[in-house]
């Protein structure tokens, strides 16, 4: 197939950044979203982006105004019809994704491929709402965040994935200029079932008082040559994500390394997300990480 429309679904931090990619690679790119106010949101944050990259003469003030006309935003599912490929990238709750595949499968044409962005849940999970004939077009396509600066994404085959399917989504990421590798549909995929119980490790350290939360982040990025310490790579990509996800893996595999620390859970309990709340592990102002905070 020749993938030239691409729809997403969600304009959260994920979703503009799969949109601002396929824009900047050439794609006709359909983003939508549930609200007006989120989807203003979300198009804030890729023109924001643009701007910034014009500014530090990244990208000229054409460039910008051609990846803006690629870039579509929408309410409706129906504006998705003419997609080659859409995926979705909205929040880890199966009945959400599952009411988005419905309207999907009943809108797309029968070539289209389908993917999900989830990065814990099972992508086959996805199958009894679509039709028999589209299982072979659903796989997942696992971005990783940030998406502009990640050059990887995992695509996820499940046992109905066609071998086109692969080959399309393939070709696709590669022309994002980016990396694929293939996984297996399977909790965690191949880097989250390698990473989370890492990160979790470096929490159950941090509880147990082995070292400051800076020196074990300092130790593993001086040590091992990581481009961010543990702690502050939890921060960044959320707590409630962390926690989401370790649930899933141990529900999945019942091994000690997946269980959620009973820090992680006291942190997000108390409202400390991490970066997009202004504290976790660390004081955070904006994108920019201050001092450790109190545990």
């Amino acid at each position: 197939m020749d993938i030239q429309r691409v729809g997403v679904v969600g304009c959260g931090l994920m979703g503009a950044g799969i949109a601002q990619c396929a824009a900047e690679s050439g794609f006709e790119v359909w983003i939508k979203e549930a609200d007006e106010a989120l989807l203003d949101r979300g198009l804030a944050r890729i023109a924001g982006t643009w701007d910034r990259a014009v500014a530090k003469g990244k990208a000229t003030e054409a460039q910008r105004e051609e990846w803006r006309r690629r870039l579509h935003g929408t309410l409706a599912f129906d504006d998705l019809a003419s997609c080659n490929l859409v995926v979705e990238a909205i929040p880890e709750r199966l009945d959400l994704k599952l009411q988005a595949f419905t309207h999907l499968d009943q809108v797309l044409g029968p070539e289209a491929i389908l993917c999900t962005n989830t990065s814990s849940l099972s992508v086959a999970q996805l199958s009894p709402v679509l039709a028999l004939q589209r299982l072979s077009r659903l796989a997942g396509l696992h971005f990783f965040n940030p998406v502009p600066a990640m050059p990887l994404v995992e695509v996820v085959r499940t046992l109905a994935t066609g071998a086109e399917t692969l080959a399309d989504l393939q070709a696709f990421v590669k022309a994002l200029g980016k990396t694929p590798v293939l996984a297996p549909d399977a909790p965690g995929f191949i880097v989250n079932r390698l990473l989370v119980p890492y990160l979790l490790d470096a929490m159950r350290c941090a509880e147990q008082r082995l070292a400051t939360v800076e020196d074990l982040d300092m130790g593993m990025k001086l040590g091992c040559g990581h481009p961010m310490g543990p702690l502050h790579l939890s921060d960044f990509i959320g707590l409630d994500t962390m926690q989401s996800v370790a649930e899933v893996l141990f529900e999945a595999f019942g091994e000690p390394r997946f269980k959620a620390p009973a820090l992680l859970r006291q942190l997000v309990a108390a409202g400390r997300l991490g970066r997009k709340t202004g504290s976790g592990f660390y004081c955070w102002e904006g994108e920019k990480r201050l001092e450790a905070m109190p545990l």
